[in-house]
């Protein structure tokens, strides 16, 4: 049994505990990280779950980023991550079950495309596809290989190119 719930500032040390736990050491100096430096994350989509022991065993976050275009207005975006499950919860299907609960919510919010850095076989299944990314850049280093985009409204990556950068002013949307 899982209690999901958004992410709030007290959880702050016990989700970056179990980033720590679940990723190397050196994930802050992966290229996601560099659109995630000062600015805050959506707070109405970051979401915890705790147990039935109340102990902390998955988090999901999200930032807004934009991809930037020539000449023509920047789109506003969300980047998914990190997700993190505690290795004694894996496999009981809470990372699913974070993913789906905070799309739904983000479509619900009027969010129209999130872009991640992830394995397609795992995230295929949640609309992430490869195909959607062609035409966008992203900070290096990356592997365009794991660049990974999903329409939560039709069409919204689709034929778009530009940069995934970090969120201006111009491209802020309401959180």
């Amino acid at each position: 049994m899982f209690r999901l719930m958004r992410e709030a500032p007290s959880d702050a040390d016990e989700v970056e505990y179990l980033l720590d736990l679940t990723f190397a050491p050196g994930r802050a100096a992966l290229s996601s990280y560099q659109l995630r430096g000062g600015v805050d994350p959506v707070a109405a989509l970051c979401t915890i779950a705790r147990d039935e022991y109340d102990a902390l065993v998955g988090a999901i976050r999200y930032w807004p980023v934009e991809i930037t275009r020539r000449e023509e207005p920047a789109l506003p975006a969300l980047l998914l991550g990190p997700i993190a499950v505690h290795n004694t919860r894996q496999g009981e299907g809470l990372g699913a079950l974070l993913i789906i609960e905070t799309l739904d919510l983000a479509r619900e919010l009027g969010w129209e495309r999130v872009v991640l850095i992830g394995d397609e076989p795992y995230y295929r299944r949640f609309g992430f596809r490869r195909a959607l990314t062609h035409g966008l850049d992203f900070p290096r280093p990356v592997n365009f290989d794991r660049l990974l985009g999903t329409e939560l409204v039709p069409n919204a990556l689709h034929g778009i190119t530009g940069t995934v950068s970090k969120l201006s002013n111009s491209c802020r949307m309401d959180e």
